[in-house]
């Protein structure tokens, strides 16, 4: 059985066996993920050691305090909490061996090919088609708002393997190498003026049966893996005390005091406390995956992070008065993670207007919430029975 004692034990060895002062950071993390330490939850042989996922704790704790380097977890987000899981889960052993350990080590980027120009909050109604042609499927289609997809060398994707069954039943997953003829990945500028997003456009792509992930047809039962997995990763990441959005705002009216007045104090007070709030209700939802996958309390989460990041900014943007108008740099740039807290005010604001959209709209969170949270009853649905090919676009 491995415990707290167990895991310092392994830490110590693989620390002694390579110091991180005199270890490339490549061969480390490498190290780390053959010894069983990068998520220790997971089995042996897979970066894991079979341990609660509570433990991970011990052994961050043991390496952050050797000043050991980590795998860049915002850099490579879209592989660690969206993919990873889905692999795991769905994956044959050949894929499991082939992809995670450089998914973990950050040595390939992965990103989302999910969303498309008319299937963003009907996810289901995708239109990207996948024929198969002996032992390949050839795929077709785009693919919009795709996170880090310009320096992405794998993407999960689902497209439409059969039109002639309803719309959630004709989906199949697959894993795409975006390095192959056919990709072609375009920067979408957005009100920042990053392109952090990018739209896909995939012409005759051949993707081997062998990246298929999960059998055909059912691809959107593997892709709700990937969606659960993916709110978490959002709306329930661990935040220090006045980390993420409220950090900066607390800051200012500390260091600020000719800026406050008494209507800022009580919404940044009500903003404070939910906040806090937020912060130990994602720890308990984290604790509460030790126990099995993540359930749709994870798009509670997403949507209290969204708004909370709206209000907050919009705070900041006001207490700042004037200043709060000023913006940085408009230049047109496409960055490897979008960094909140290191940029001013006026981004910020902007950046923050698509929480409610990317991770699942909030009006589609809500839905969520509403049916498989608190059992309210379901929209109506008029095309559930209804051929793809046959519904209206």
């Amino acid at each position: 059985m491995t415990d707290a004692a167990e895991l310092r034990r392994r830490t110590a060895e693989l620390l002694a066996a390579h110091p991180p002062a005199t270890t490339d950071r490549l061969d480390f993390l490498r190290a780390r993920f053959d010894a069983g330490l990068a998520w220790v939850h997971y089995p042996e042989g897979l970066g894991g050691l079979g341990a609660p996922r509570s433990l991970q704790a011990v052994v961050d704790a043991e390496l952050e305090a050797a000043g050991a380097p980590d795998n860049e977890p915002r850099r490579i987000g879209i592989g660690l909490g969206m993919a990873a899981p889905t692999i795991l889960k769905y994956g044959t052993e050949e894929q499991k061996q082939r992809y995670l350990r450089p998914l973990w080590t950050g040595e390939e980027v992965w990103c989302q090919l999910f969303s498309e120009p008319g299937a963003g909050s009907d996810l289901a109604a995708l239109g990207t088609r996948a024929v198969r042609e002996g032992d390949d499927w050839v795929v077709n289609g785009q693919k919009v708002w795709t996170s880090s997809a310009h320096i992405a060398r794998w993407a999960i994707l689902i497209a439409r393997t059969d039109p002639d069954v309803p719309k959630h039943a004709g989906i199949t997953y697959f894993l795409c190498d975006m390095t192959d003829p056919g990709v072609d990945v375009r920067p979408l500028r957005q009100i920042t003026g990053e392109a952090e997003f990018n739209e896909v456009f995939l012409t005759d792509v051949r993707i081997p049966d062998s990246r298929r992930l999960g059998e055909i047809g059912d691809g959107w039962k593997v892709a709700q893996t990937t969606l659960n997995n993916e709110r978490v990763a959002i709306g329930g990441m661990r935040l220090p005390r006045e980390g993420g959005m409220v950090g900066p705002v607390a800051k200012t009216w500390r260091e600020r005091p000719e800026l406050r007045t008494h209507d800022l104090h009580q919404r940044l007070l009500k903003l404070w406390v939910e906040s806090e709030v937020s912060r130990l209700t994602a720890e308990r939802l984290r604790q509460q995956l030790v126990a099995g996958q993540p359930g749709p309390e994870g798009a509670g989460m997403k949507l209290a992070f969204a708004r909370l990041n709206q209000e907050l900014s919009g705070l900041e943007v006001e207490l700042r008065g004037e200043e709060g108008l000023l913006y940085d740099d408009w230049t047109m740039r496409r960055p490897e993670l979008v960094d909140f807290t290191g940029r001013d005010a006026g981004y910020r604001y902007l950046r923050s207007k698509g929480n409610s959209i990317e991770g699942g709209t909030s009006e589609v969170l809500l839905n969520i919430v509403a049916e498989r949270v608190l059992g309210l009853p379901a929209e109506p649905r008029t095309d559930k029975d209804v051929a793809w090919k046959d519904l209206s676009r």
